[in-house]
């Protein structure tokens, strides 16, 4: 991923409106990530990477930014909230099963792109596996003439399997039962499964028949054929060194910060101490072999209302380096981000309503009215960011998206006047407004 930070701005800003500062940091550790990986090992090893803190309510771009950031670097990335995990002897999740979750992540985006190196083959074998069911071979004593018409038919059959005129004809297939390992199982617990799952294999080698139609045992057939052709070495290698150079995305990182106002809570401070390592660098274990946690990126996340990042433990604190601010959305961004984005929550309703065939239209001053309201929702009750705009929106196009049969091949305008009939009521009531919007 060889892009400058400014073309990194640039594709930011194509999914997320404003918060320059967010971007400008988050695309400086980037360009840091590459130029570390054209350094020769010994130093690669020891620049490690710099952890972010973003600060800001919710609702305000802090996990989209985050998560576009792993799309766009093809990085396995995980979001986890904070406030799930319990110190080491609570009941709950350990800190160490979001290193899992990265993995695992790793293992899928893996498979997906060795998949799509093979899919030629795979496809090719899918289609000769479905083809052998609707016509079974012959004796392997028949006349040579009828294994010559027989080889004609296949190739007839195979083509049609291919072209999809079968898909509806129903056959029998093979299915492996999936044994599922507890990925967010201690690894003690893992190792112990894994033993007794190899052990009823032996046992138990029959795989359950299941009769599907041609178009069901394509998709079911091509994970198989794909398990057969992908290397599993190659796999689990890649994912491993994938996932040691992936994103862990931490929000409510404030919820596990004791205050100075009430008193210490020592599970809070304990989880904290338990990230600690992690965040570091150290190594964890899990199904698919050791990983290091040193050159994972960790960004953390919280509105910190009540509390502040200097709350935080102070070796903790330091684990994150460079902090950003995100400020909250006026109206003005509201109204970018219902239009300006590449997939904006405007074009997303159109196109669903376009599935009804209803042209939906929105003025230019509707839209101006909904990011008003939305934007004095967000004043009048809790400040909930863009996700305001959903509930707002969703409210305005609720006759539409009810009765939209009634407009098929219809143009539906959206106009001010419509906007506010359906929401200047609820908006001025207060009391309504927490509860409905």
């Amino acid at each position: 991923m060889n892009m400058t930070p400014k073309e990194i701005v640039a594709y930011l800003d194509e999914y997320v409106v404003g918060q320059k500062d967010a971007k400008k940091t988050i695309a400086i550790a980037l360009r840091n990530r590459y130029r570390r990986m054209q350094l020769p090992k010994e130093w690669q090893d020891d620049i490690l990477p710099k952890n972010i803190m973003m600060i800001g309510p919710t609702g305000v771009g802090k996990t989209e930014i985050a998560r576009r950031m792993a799309k766009m670097m093809k990085v396995p990335f995980v979001k986890v909230e904070a406030s799930k995990y319990t110190e080491v002897g609570f009941v709950g999740r350990d800190v160490e099963s979001m290193i899992r979750d990265l993995v695992n992540n790793s293992m899928n985006l893996v498979r997906e792109e060795l998949q799509e190196k093979s899919i030629a083959k795979i496809e090719d074998e899918v289609i000769e596996e479905i083809t052998r069911k609707l016509l079974p071979p012959l004796p392997k004593n028949a006349p040579e003439e009828k294994q010559l018409e027989y080889q004609k038919s296949f190739e007839k059959m195979k083509e049609k399997v291919k072209n999809g005129d079968v898909d509806n004809l129903k056959i029998t297939i093979e299915v492996d039962e999936d044994m599922d390992m507890g990925d967010n199982l201690p690894p003690d617990m893992v190792k112990a499964q894994e033993s007794i799952v190899k052990i009823i294999g032996i046992f138990n080698k029959n795989k359950e028949k299941k009769e599907v139609s041609v178009k069901e045992a394509k998709e079911i057939l091509k994970k198989q054929v794909a398990d057969k052709v992908i290397n599993k070495e190659e796999l689990k290698k890649e994912a491993l060194k994938r996932a040691e150079n992936g994103i862990i995305f931490i929000d409510e990182i404030d919820k596990i910060a004791a205050t100075g106002n009430t008193r210490q809570d020592p599970s809070k401070e304990g989880v904290q101490r338990d990230l600690l390592p992690i965040v570091e660098g150290s190594t964890v274990q899990t199904k698919y072999g050791y990983i290091k946690t040193d050159h994972i990126l960790f960004i953390a996340a919280g509105a910190f209302h009540v509390s502040k990042p200097s709350d935080l433990i102070p070796e903790l604190q330091g684990r994150f380096p460079l902090r950003v601010e995100l400020q909250s959305l006026d109206e003005e961004a509201l109204y970018q981000i219902l239009t300006r984005p590449k997939h904006s929550l405007i074009k997303q309703y159109q196109k669903l309503l376009e599935v009804e065939g209803v042209n939906l239209i929105f003025e230019e001053e509707a839209l101006r009215e909904i990011a008003r309201y939305a934007f004095l929702a967000n004043e009048k009750t809790e400040d909930i960011g863009a996700r305001r705009l959903h509930t707002v929106i969703e409210k305005v196009l609720e006759d539409i998206n009810f009765n939209a049969d009634e407009y098929k091949g219809l143009d539906f305008i959206i106009n001010s006047d419509y906007v506010k009939e359906r929401l200047e009521e609820i908006v001025d009531n207060e009391e309504i407004a927490k509860y409905i919007l």
